[in-house]
Formats: structure tokens, C-alpha cells, sequence
């Protein structure tokens, strides 16, 4: 599995159950027949049982409310301030000598 790579929240349900199908076959083995790595069928496994069944998916439809979604950017977006900040800071350590 490439990183990055995102997968549908079917395909996550049906690797889940396939693994849950085939628990004579070790987890790699499964994953391996699946195309995705094993820490990521281990990890919608947890989700499944975690969330009764499901396994969510990333996107905007993972937020309890607006609000929530907005925190979420409101983090990011002071988190890329931050990042730009040190850079700015290390540039004049540099052109200060």
C-alpha cells in the first residue's frame, strides 16, 4: 500500500470481513491477498470493533459538527503558521551572521 493511498469505506468493511471469513489464513497472508499492508487490516480491525461494525473513513463527514470540522482546520491551519514561523526564524539565524 502506497502511503497516502485512501480506500472506501466498503472496501475497508469487506477487507475486515474477509479477514473475520478467513481466520485460518495469518493476518499478513490476508493482507497480502488484499493488496494493502498488514498494520493497515489491523487497524480497521480495531475501528470495526471500536465503532459497532464500521470502519470510518477520513473526510468531512468524520466530524461530530461544524464546529468540530472547523477546529480541525483552525489546528491545521495554526499548525502550517507555526511550520512557516520556524523557517522564518532559522532565515535570519542565517542571514544574521
Amino acid at each position: 500500500m502506497a502511503k497516502g493511498t485512501k480506500y472506501s469505506q466498503e472496501f475497508k468493511e469487506d477487507a475486515v470481513r474477509y479477514r473475520l471469513e478467513h481466520s485460518d489464513i495469518a493476518l499478513l497472508k490476508c493482507a497480502e491477498n488484499l493488496g494493502i499492508s498488514e498494520s493497515a487490516l489491523k487497524k480497521w480491525i480495531r475501528a470495526t470493533k471500536e465503532h459497532e461494525g464500521s470502519v470510518p473513513t477520513r473526510g468531512s463527514g468524520n466530524y461530530a459538527s461544524d464546529e468540530a470540522k472547523e477546529i480541525a482546520r483552525l489546528q491545521c491551519e495554526l499548525r502550517d503558521t507555526k511550520d512557516a514561523l520556524e523557517v522564518l526564524k532559522k532565515a535570519i539565524g542565517i542571514l544574521g551572521k
